[in-house]
């Protein structure tokens, strides 16, 4: 990995944007200074360490200089961009959940059931999911944290509704494979009972049944995301 400081590499990176790759740039320790969100002392420190040890090179002009980087500067940069680029490819594209199958409330059947949740399960996935929801319970405060991130990632949205007499909120559904063998929905609602240490997960078929889970069986959850 280069010896390349943190603040040196936003400094090249700077450098770079401003075409200083090829040609000479006219650049004021201010303004890059303000680019970088340093001050400008710091900003002239770098550019001094910078140059000492040969990753740019400098020309005066009177109150002015021009920057260019160097093929050193040039190649540890490259060479940082290599190894963030692997680590950012090599990272899993899943969330991944563990907890315990808890006894859920009993409404999950009436709600999957219901006309105008159906409707759209039918039309946005393709099918109706099995009656019921199968709730765990998160073993640790991090999965409770990715959780409470999920909203950041894209997900098939039911839309809330009203049947003239009340009103339904919506449901998220994120796509998820369950113990590595059974293909289901995580789905976060509007309106729920249950505080952000509860999963609840539905399928097209009896999740319990197809991965031969019971009450209190540890399980895991990966939800599929984008690395975008």
């Amino acid at each position: 990995m280069s010896d390349l400081k943190v603040q040196h590499i936003l400094t090249l990176a700077e450098l770079l944007a401003k075409g200083a790759r090829h040609n000479f740039v006219s650049i004021t320790t201010s303004s890059l200074g303000k680019n970088i969100h340093r001050s400008q002392q710091a900003a002239s420190k770098h550019l001094l360490e910078l140059e000492q040890d040969g990753y740019i090179e400098r020309i005066r002009n009177g109150q002015k200089f021009s920057v260019r980087i160097t093929q050193k500067g040039h190649a540890e940069m490259v060479k940082i961009s290599t190894v963030l680029k692997s680590s950012l490819e090599s990272a899993p594209s899943y969330i991944e959940f563990m907890g315990n199958i808890i006894s859920g409330m009993g409404e999950g059947a009436y709600y999957m059931s219901m006309k105008g949740y159906t409707k759209q399960f039918k039309s946005k996935l393709g099918y109706i999911p099995f009656p019921g929801t199968l709730n765990v319970k998160l073993k640790d405060k991090k999965f409770v944290e990715a959780k409470r991130e999920l909203d950041v990632h894209e997900g098939i949205m039911i839309d809330g509704f009203s049947d003239g007499k009340r009103t339904y909120g919506w449901v998220k559904c994120y796509q998820a494979k369950i113990n590595n063998s059974v293909d289901g929905l995580l789905i976060t609602l509007e309106r729920t009972h249950y505080d952000d240490s509860i999963l609840e997960l539905i399928s097209h078929t009896n999740i319990k049944k197809a991965a031969k889970l019971s009450g209190g069986s540890q399980i895991s959850i990966r939800v599929p995301v984008s690395s975008k």
